[in-house]
């Protein structure tokens, strides 16, 4: 592909038996891995120019349609990820790099 050129596609999860149309996508992991990173949710959110309610209402919602709980908060001492939460955002990651890779080959061939 042409060196100015990059592809990049976005990988959404979502539950089919959920009414949404996405429950974890490029913002969400963007949030978890700013809480990896800070350990605040807080942190995370004002670094992405989110208020705290709307990061808290939108992990919470995460939470509920993927079915098991992303992140555990410790009141003063911040906030980390659960066991689950880590291993599915590393899982989301590894997807997401994969999906750019394989868009960026189908665009290789047509290249030439």
């Amino acid at each position: 592909m042409s060196e100015s050129l990059e592809c990049i596609a976005r990988l959404r999860i979502r539950n089919k038996e959920s009414d949404t149309k996405s429950a974890f996508g490029p913002g969400t992991a963007q949030l978890l891995q700013g809480i990896v990173e800070l350990s605040s949710l807080n942190q995370a959110a004002k670094r992405m120019g989110m208020a705290y309610s709307k990061a808290w209402k939108s992990i919470k919602a995460t939470e509920t349609h993927l079915g098991f709980a992303l992140i555990e908060r410790h009141a003063q001492h911040g906030s980390v990820l659960t066991e689950k939460g880590a291993r599915f955002l590393d899982c989301f990651l590894r997807a997401q790099e994969a999906a750019n890779k394989a868009a960026a080959e189908v665009f290789r061939e047509w290249e030439g």
